[in-house]
């Protein structure tokens, strides 16, 4: 049995700059008439979201292009991924679409939150286990 010792309410974090490129993402007719049930997920993330200043992110904060690993809580699989915006998607490369519902779930979770979400499969409980790479704790701030 996995242990169940996390966090599971969702704490939206997201910095300046990936909340004004978000919002310009969902404020764009090509993704809101293509994802419209993703993008108005992801404006409810944003509207309720706290919004702060890169150099002000605590780490271990899934930001975009952060690589996140996750734990499958019924599999126990660990799965690693890039989080991106939807153009440069390729989930053969672990490259996660924001707009994906795990892209979604992902955005602004810290490390020991879990995210639900649902998949092909059926609703997944995913643990966030580490944040491998935070542009904004590398110093990456222009991503």
């Amino acid at each position: 049995m996995i242990a169940q010792n996390v966090m599971t309410a969702k704490e939206t974090m997201i910095t300046q700059a990936d909340f004004d490129r978000l919002r310009g993402l969902i404020d764009s007719p090509h993704y809101r008439s293509r994802y419209a049930a993703s993008v108005m997920v992801l404006k409810g993330e944003l509207d309720g979201g706290q919004v702060v200043a890169a150099d002000e992110l605590p780490h271990g904060i899934v930001t975009m292009r952060s690589r996140v690993r996750v734990r499958d809580l019924k599999s126990d699989e660990l799965e690693t991924y890039t989080l991106v915006y939807p153009d440069e998607a390729d989930i053969n490369n672990a490259k996660l679409s924001v707009l994906a519902p795990l892209g979604i779930a992902l955005l602004g979770t810290k490390v020991g939150q879990v995210v639900k979400f649902g998949a092909p499969g059926g609703q997944r409980r995913l643990k966030v286990e580490k944040v491998l790479y935070q542009p904004e704790a590398a110093g990456d701030f222009h991503l």
